[in-house]
């Protein structure tokens, strides 16, 4: 691989960077240490993310990446990862990370021209927020047991279950929704995907899920007799299964998360610098330094993996490309524990204490440490991407 950018890649990037940088010095203080969440921490920030959704919708960066015929400009997946790159460098929001990269790419593949036509446009326009219906109480990891269902009655399908960790559902407009329209069939058979247009219709009730700290991202939501037009139904009835096996895809790219990792070793080295241990600044530790300096090499790596990851899907090979978006998920969210972990180790006492005058970086490991173990299980257990890259990647035999 040669990692250098041509000319127009590097003019790109500025762009996205300028952008990002001249935008981001009016954010809420909240994005100063931002996760992927942050958006959904109170109202102002909600605004600042749609606003953000607005002006990237504008630029047409939300859809660059799209093929013409959907409104996007069939840029090169190398050009999309030097925005996401960009992108999350800067700590910005403005990405619907459900609506824009989940589901829309599972529109363009599976639904029909009329459903195309109707779904796209608001999600490439930034006028909607999307979450993702897919996690149930007892249906977590082993996602094709889920029992949510949706039963056809007449024009309408209708629905009843529940669904759980459901990221931002108490913001969201839609919602897509995975769930059984064959009560006969278990596991991967029987389930069909829906697009559920509006959050707050007859027979929704979402719950919040509030975190130690008080923070709202998750949900629970219950759905008592839902009905859901035929019309909303994606692509073919029970065939649910292949369709979230492509979106799960789609959702796995990882240069946001190595970004990020680098941005949180940068502050670690500030802190071990400016912050001394027996007269000495920490950075004068040869283990402080070992330690740092092998996070550092795997942020490098992690990288590395991302961009091939983007390379070979720009090939064509996506068998290979699916195989490392998996290595890209363990590894990358692996890191961040690693870090927040040694982080943590070196601040001792002080590295539990929230933000405060006295609390290093501003409390912001207090959460990265809290929510690290989340990284693991979210988006697909390690444990899950592990069988992938086995069965995908090395062709071994899946257990029977």
């Amino acid at each position: 691989m040669d990692f250098k950018l041509n000319e127009a890649q590097t003019a790109l990037k500025k762009e996205f960077d300028d952008f990002f940088s001249a935008e981001m010095k009016d954010a809420p203080k909240e994005y100063e240490n931002s996760g992927f969440d942050t958006q959904y921490t109170n109202d102002e920030t909600w605004e600042f993310h749609r606003g953000m959704q607005q002006k990237l919708a504008e630029k047409g960066w939300l859809t660059m990446a799209w093929p013409k015929e959907h409104g996007g400009k069939d840029a090169s997946i190398i050009d999309q990862l030097l925005f996401n790159e960009s992108h999350a460098h800067h700590r910005a929001p403005g990405i619907d990370g459900f609506g824009m990269k989940m589901f829309a790419p599972a529109v363009m593949l599976f639904a029909s021209d009329e459903q195309k036509e109707r779904i796209l446009p608001p999600i490439a326009n930034g006028e909607v927020a999307y979450c993702q219906g897919w996690s149930e109480p007892n249906s977590g990891s082993d996602l094709a047991s889920l029992k949510t269902s949706a039963i056809k009655d007449g024009d309408y399908y209708v629905v009843n279950g529940q669904k759980i960790w459901t990221t931002g559902a108490h913001r969201a407009d839609h919602m897509f929704l995975l769930a059984r329209t064959d009560p006969t069939e278990k596991r991967g058979r029987g389930l069909s995907v829906f697009n559920v247009e509006d959050m707050n219709a007859p027979g929704i009730e979402v719950r919040p899920i509030e975190f130690m700290n008080g923070s709202h991202f998750y949900n629970e939501i219950y759905f008592t007799d839902l009905k859901i037009h035929e019309s909303n139904l994606i692509g073919s009835e029970n065939d649910g299964w292949a369709q979230t096996r492509a979106t799960m895809n789609f959702e796995r790219s990882g240069v946001g998360g190595f970004v990020s990792a680098k941005l949180a070793i940068k502050r670690l080295v500030e802190y071990a610098k400016t912050t001394k241990r027996d007269g000495k600044a920490l950075i004068e530790n040869a283990v402080v330094r070992q330690k740092i300096a092998k996070l550092f090499i795997d942020a490098e790596i992690g990288r590395a993996l991302a961009y091939r990851c983007a390379w070979e899907q720009e090939k064509g090979n996506m068998v290979v490309s699916t195989t490392m978006a998996s290595e890209s998920k363990v590894f990358g969210s692996e890191l961040s524990q690693r870090i927040a972990y040694f982080s943590t180790e070196i601040m001792g006492l002080y590295g539990k204490l929230e933000s405060c005058d006295i609390a290093p970086l501003d409390g912001a490991m207090v959460d990265s440490y809290a929510m690290c173990m989340g990284g693991t299980i979210a988006a697909g257990t390690s444990e899950i991407q592990r069988n992938l890259i086995a069965w995908t990647g090395l062709g071994l035999p899946r257990f029977n």
